[in-house]
């Protein structure tokens, strides 16, 4: 590893720590030859597939824009910046999974209204009504009704 001080490539690893979960090792480096201090970080790197968006173009999958349009939906609503990196985690784990080269942006879609539906309702529509392209108030009691639990019957006492 080069020294980002020096730019000598002899450095030694002095401490090696795996974080929490065992996704991420950190490892505290001495430049042999300035002899200061540095800290690296080692993860696997996943290999995500191209997104292939409704125009034919193609383009690298981005976390950080996924998250946004996300957090967008999620704007002002009781839900933790963690539940969305958590949902972000099993959208990238199933794009994976696909084992695909490319994937549809519309599938990509799918997948965080399926997140956004577990975690908050009213994200959940926010997030159709762009997505699917709402055009009248129809479409948005269709997807109201769509989400909507049947009410349990009361007992009667």
């Amino acid at each position: 590893m080069k020294c980002p001080y020096c730019a000598e490539p002899n450095t030694q690893v002095v401490d090696t720590r795996e974080n929490e979960d065992g996704d991420t090792v950190r490892r505290r480096r001495r430049c042999l030859s300035c002899d200061k201090r540095f800290t690296t970080y080692e993860r696997v790197e996943l290999q995500l597939p191209q997104v292939v968006k409704k125009n034919g173009s193609r383009t690298d999958y981005d976390r950080d824009k996924l998250k946004a349009s996300m957090m967008l939906a999620m704007r002002k609503r009781p839900v933790t910046t963690e539940s969305i990196d958590l949902a972000l985690d099993r959208i990238e784990e199933k794009l994976v999974q696909l084992a695909l080269r490319e994937v549809a942006s519309d599938r990509i879609g799918e997948l965080v209204m399926r997140e956004l539906k577990k975690l908050d309702k009213v994200a959940y529509i926010r997030f159709a009504s762009v997505y699917r392209n709402f055009e009248d108030v129809d479409e948005f009691s269709d997807a109201i009704r769509e989400i909507k639990k049947p009410r349990q019957p009361r007992a009667k006492v």
